[in-house]
């Protein structure tokens, strides 16, 4: 008498909205997934002091190896400042016809470093704290702010040279000097918020560090850092697009009203129009948008 075994059928896989509302029954979570905008904001708000702490932490082990230490801080923009003057001030004559020339290149200088070397730490952000990202859980967009908060307090320090500089050639403290404030906080708010947008972009392709340089270089020279773009745009042999660009370039937009602020000789009629809407426009642009960039793929950072 033969016998038949007759084997069970399979039991059917649960179906993924199975497991999400079993996971949800009890309390579980994705792990790493993204929050909402408005606890992302929250989240990032309760860690202030972690940002603040870390961009002081960053900028202190800096130079910390380097014999003249925090020196190096106002020695950097000041020598740069030097090479650009001898290069651009002497042999091309960049300095004619502009007045206070050397209060004029090193505030662009100073003002143009920060732009640059938070843009710089934040393309690096991620792709180069990955052990950090990969170990804690918090809002990933702390490290890029962190970045450009050290760039800031970088330039508080190099104020302080560049006080002494404008004093020393003769350009007298005035009322104008406060704006320095909210220039420096509509700077800080562009400057973050390209920081996150590059971030994101250097944590999905590290090829683009290698890349910033060049471009920012670029950028640089197109900002009128050495040179006065009132000047240049005053002239009819520029095309009328080429002259809305240079004086549109929110580089050169911050360059120009930090100028403004800080040397007497450099006056409103020197400045782009509406330059105030533009300033505050680019930091909007940048700073809200480039966090709702970075938020977007705030799950995939420190994965793959």
């Amino acid at each position: 008498m033969s016998q038949v075994l007759h084997t069970p059928p399979p039991t059917p896989a649960p179906a993924d909205d199975d497991l999400a509302a079993l996971a949800a029954r009890h309390g579980l979570a994705v792990s790493g997934a993204r929050p909402s905008l408005s606890q992302y904001v929250r989240q990032l708000w309760a860690r202030r002091h972690f940002i603040s702490a870390f961009a002081t932490a960053k900028l202190t082990a800096q130079y910390s190896q380097a014999k003249l230490g925090q020196l190096w801080q106002v020695m950097n923009p000041l020598l740069n400042a030097a090479v650009y003057y001898f290069i651009f001030g002497v042999l091309l004559g960049t300095k004619r016809g502009v007045p206070d020339y050397v209060p004029f290149l090193v505030t662009g200088v100073f003002v143009w470093t920060f732009t640059q070397s938070s843009i710089l730490a934040g393309t690096r952000a991620i792709s180069g704290n990955l052990g950090l990202v990969r170990a804690l859980h918090f809002p990933r967009a702390a490290l890029p702010i962190s970045f450009a908060l050290q760039q800031l307090q970088q330039l508080l320090f190099s104020m302080c040279a560049l006080v002494v500089i404008l004093l020393c050639f003769g350009v007298p403290v005035a009322l104008s000097w406060v704006l320095i404030l909210p220039v420096l906080v509509l700077q800080f708010m562009f400057n973050a918020g390209v920081s996150m947008i590059m971030a994101r972009m250097g944590a999905k392709t590290p090829d683009i560090a290698q890349l910033m340089p060049f471009v920012l270089r670029t950028w640089m020279y197109v900002s009128g850092v050495m040179w006065s773009i009132d000047k240049l745009t005053s002239q009819d042999h520029l095309p009328h697009l080429v002259t809305i660009l240079l004086e549109t370039n929110p580089a050169a937009v911050y360059i120009d009203l930090m100028r403004f602020a800080l040397i007497d000789s450099f006056h409103a009629d020197q400045l782009p129009p509406h330059v105030w809407a533009a300033a505050i426009g680019w930091a909007l642009l940048a700073g809200v948008g480039g966090f709702i960039y970075f938020w977007k793929a705030e799950e995939t950072y420190g994965r793959g």
